[in-house]
C-alpha cells in the first residue's frame, strides 16, 4: 500500500507542476509553438536522466524515494522523460532497432491515435446533436 501511496502523492505534485509551469511559460511566450509542453518534457527528461543515474549508486532501504520521484513526479510531471529514458537504454544495450522502433511508434501510433479520438467524439457529438 505504500508503494501506491508513494506513485499517488508523487503524480499529484508532478500534475500541479506541470499545470504551473506550463502555464507560465505560455503566458510569457504567447505564441502559436507550444513551449510549455516543451519545457515540461525538456525538464522532465533532464530530472530522468539525474534522478535515474543518482539513484543506481544509492542503497535504498526501499523504493519508494524512487517509485515516488520517477513514477510519481515525473510520470505525473511529464510521460516523455519516460519515453526518452526508455529509448536511451534501448541504445545503451545495443537494441537500436528497439530504440528506433519505440520512437517511430510512440510518434506515428500516438498522433494518430490523438486523431482517431478526436474524429470518433466529433462523430458522437454530432450524431448526438442530430438525435
Amino acid at each position: 500500500m505504500m508503494r501506491f501511496l508513494a506513485v499517488g502523492l508523487g503524480g499529484f505534485v508532478g500534475a500541479v507542476a506541470r499545470y504551473g509551469l506550463s502555464s507560465l511559460v505560455t503566458r510569457l511566450t504567447r505564441g502559436a509553438f507550444p513551449y510549455g509542453t516543451l519545457v515540461v518534457n525538456v525538464i522532465g527528461c533532464l530530472a530522468i536522466g539525474g534522478l535515474l543515474a543518482w539513484f543506481e549508486g544509492q542503497e535504498l532501504p526501499n523504493d519508494s524515494a524512487r517509485l515516488f520521484m520517477v513514477v510519481g513526479v515525473l510520470g505525473s510531471f511529464t510521460t516523455f522523460s519516460t519515453f526518452g529514458n526508455d529509448t536511451l537504454e534501448a541504445f545503451r544495450m545495443g537494441a537500436y532497432s528497439a530504440g528506433f522502433m519505440n520512437i517511430g511508434l510512440n510518434v506515428i501510433v500516438g498522433l494518430a491515435a490523438v486523431l482517431v479520438g478526436r474524429m470518433a467524439v466529433g462523430q458522437l457529438i454530432t450524431a448526438a446533436a442530430g438525435s
